[in-house]
């Protein structure tokens, strides 16, 4: 499978001439690396896109209620379409009349390392992906430590995954980054602030 046949969800829902979204370069398609981010996107509901770079492409789920660092939190990430590697610093206003008309910062962004294991074996990201369980280690400004997402039946759609926090050193039960800390990683902007702008 190419990196258009991958993008052409992304580009089938959205004019991004007209968005002013990532088309997806070339180059960008051809780069392969191990980075994250985390956008919050208020658009007809706010929700956080959480996004890792696998194979080229960002694999991404919407999370709506964002991640939690507590462990004993249980968040719903639906997986969404891939998105192009340009999304990795997109922040700006999606205009009214597109698919997911609003607005979009980087809420968190960084590196992230593969922790899935199959038998004791590291599994590549892409398969851990299409096997259903993931778990990595963020490196971010604001997210830090090992987290998992688990396929699951809920609601009876296999789109729908579980986000949730490792019981590790970088765990916390007090700190509530979602609600605490609402600024861009990149521009120091809130939603409101970039839709006001």
């Amino acid at each position: 499978m190419t990196r258009d046949d991958e993008l052409a969800e992304y580009r089938s829902k959205r004019d991004t001439k007209a968005s002013g979204e990532p088309a997806g370069s070339r180059s960008a398609r051809g780069a392969r690396g191990n980075r994250f981010v985390i956008q919050r996107h208020d658009a007809s509901t706010a929700h956080f896109d959480f996004r890792l770079e696998v194979d080229g492409v960002l694999v991404s789920w919407a999370v709506p209620k964002g991640p939690s660092i507590d462990p004993r939190d249980t968040r719903l990430a639906t997986r969404t379409e891939d998105h192009p590697i340009d999304y990795l610093d997109f922040e700006g206003r999606i205009a009214e009349g597109n698919y997911g008309a609003g607005t979009v910062i980087v809420w968190d962004a960084g590196t992230y390392r593969n922790l899935t294991e199959r038998k004791g074996k590291p599994v590549p990201m892409s398969e851990a992906v299409a096997g259903g369980h993931a778990k990595v280690f963020l490196d971010g400004e604001k997210l830090h430590g090992a987290f998992a997402l688990t396929r699951t039946a809920l609601r009876g759609d296999d789109r729908n995954w579980l986000l949730v926090k490792a019981n590790d050193s970088d765990a916390d039960r007090r700190r509530q980054p979602v609600a605490s800390e609402p600024r861009s990683v990149l521009s120091g902007r809130t939603n409101e602030e970039l839709a006001g702008s």
